[in-house]
């Protein structure tokens, strides 16, 4: 397969074209190993894609459509997207709570499932739940072993880790304290746990939340190796607000588990700033630079 990786230019009255423009200009990549889907940007000379929507929502969805369709044909190694507002996707009777979901619908094959994580150099967290109310977040010992199988098998294949070592997040404060302020540890957690060890995947008992990430922070913000090839987590904001408040300007939304790897900067459409040209691209460009590399 090629190394030619998709961008697309996502949410039109958001900040995404500006990103992807600022990004390519920076890295100044090989004409061929780049296909932008979306919106024509006249400062780049790259193959582009023009999706010629009027309706918000159904551009962004479209572009998302051709990106797929590429990587089944085998014409691209992977995609990069560009922020998209679920609101706009939902309002045009798309009803996915975010992109991930759209492209898993897309590309999945078999039992393949997405993965969503967020990498910045060897910091790598996986959420084992995404979207999702606080309130429905539902864990079970079956998710938790399918989805840490899920990611080992990454962090070998992708990553080139011979022996991945996971760290993974307790549910509950203090890892519920014996039962004290909340069983699942005791009950689904530390079996999934136990499993995962008995088909010799190397992971550790569950850690709070706060303990771990920590010990995290500390070494992220030294410059010094990590003690886990990645972390899994129990939900969105376990994981989220620490990994973008160490590093929100260069951490990467990925996603694992399909026939090709996507990738997105971190944040979002920022409608409050598109058209101003102050968009920090940073986020993109390292985005495109770890779909070329896990590609």
């Amino acid at each position: 397969m090629n190394k030619k990786i998709a961008i697309t230019t996502g949410d039109k009255k958001g900040i995404g074209k500006e990103l992807v423009e600022k990004a390519l200009l920076k890295l100044n990549l090989p004409k061929e190993n780049v296909v932008i889907i979306g919106e024509k940007i006249d400062a780049l000379n790259y193959e582009t894609i023009e999706i010629k929507i009027e309706n918000n929502g159904d551009f962004c969805f479209e572009s998302l459509k051709v990106a797929c369709n590429l990587a089944k044909e085998g014409k691209i190694s992977a995609i990069v997207t560009s922020p998209v507002s679920k609101k706009v996707l939902h309002d045009a009777g798309h009803f996915y709570n975010g992109q991930t979901e759209v492209i898993e619908e897309h590309l999945k094959k078999d039992k393949d499932k997405a993965e969503m994580m967020f990498i910045t150099n060897d910091l790598r967290i996986m959420l084992l739940t995404r979207h999702v109310a606080l309130k429905d977040i539902k864990i079970n010992k079956e998710m938790i072993v399918e989805k840490i199988i899920r990611l080992n098998k990454f962090l070998k294949e992708k990553c080139k880790i011979e022996k991945p070592k996971i760290g993974i997040c307790a549910l509950n404060p203090h890892a519920g304290e014996n039962g004290i302020l909340g069983d699942e540890e005791i009950k689904i957690i530390n079996p999934a746990i136990n499993e995962l060890r008995n088909i010799e995947i190397d992971i550790e008992d569950a850690k709070p939340a706060d303990s771990l990430f920590a010990k995290v922070g500390k070494k992220y913000l030294n410059n010094e190796k990590q003690d886990y090839d990645a972390v899994a987590v129990m939900y969105h904001d376990q994981g989220l607000t620490a990994v973008k408040a160490l590093a929100f300007d260069k951490v990467v939304n990925t996603t694992i588990g399909l026939k090709v790897i996507r990738t997105s900067p971190s944040g979002g459409t920022a409608y409050d700033i598109a058209g101003k040209n102050i968009a920090d691209s940073t986020s993109m460009q390292e985005a495109i630079k770890l779909a070329l590399e896990l590609s």
